[in-house]
């Protein structure tokens, strides 16, 4: 695979997180009874920054969890012979809150419908709201996202790779193009 183009830069990453957490605030009408809950791995530090970006707006810091999919996956048995169990970690009960799912990509809606799955088993939520960097369409399922940092037109034949700070040692968006002679 190559790099076919950089659709974000870190000052884009910045701008677009920034307008998603004014965003949050906004539709609900401040922080109440909101969680930002960061789908591993790279949603998670997506969340921890909304978090910090809507306690500069707030006043307040929302509460933040981790959400680990890896057992609500569909396709667990093709991708995994076995599956790397990296935890949930929400320290406060679901039940009647807010909850913002947080994740890099959107592409075909199966990881969030599992986000979901997980969610429910975990409490019934007053709502589940969705939070992502990129939508790169290609929906497999009826879910579309609440906020979104960018959306970004794909081909089958590209996939979308986020490097963060945190895990990648930059904050880039990237297109990469498979190299159909390798397939």
């Amino acid at each position: 695979m190559k790099i076919k183009s950089i659709v974000m830069d870190k000052h884009a990453v910045r701008r677009a997180l920034t307008r998603i957490a004014h965003e949050i605030t906004e539709k609900n009408k401040g922080i109440e009874d909101v969680i930002l809950v960061g789908i591993r791995s790279r949603g998670v530090p997506l969340a921890e920054r909304l978090s910090a970006l809507i306690q500069e707006i707030e006043r307040e810091e929302p509460r933040t969890g981790k959400l680990d999919i890896s057992l609500y996956r569909d396709d667990l048995s093709e991708k995994w012979d076995y599956p790397v169990l990296r935890g949930t970690d929400i320290q406060v009960s679901v039940k009647g809150k807010k909850i913002i799912l947080v994740d890099d990509v959107l592409f075909t809606g199966r990881t969030i419908r599992a986000a979901m799955d997980a969610i429910m088993d975990l409490g019934r939520p007053q709502s589940v709201q969705l939070a992502v960097l990129i939508d790169r369409g290609h929906r497999e399922l009826p879910i579309r996202a609440d906020y979104v940092g960018k959306s970004v037109p794909t081909s089958l034949q590209e996939s979308i790779q986020v490097h963060l700070l945190e895990t990648d040692y930059e904050d880039q968006v990237v297109i990469m193009e498979n190299n159909p002679d390798f397939a």
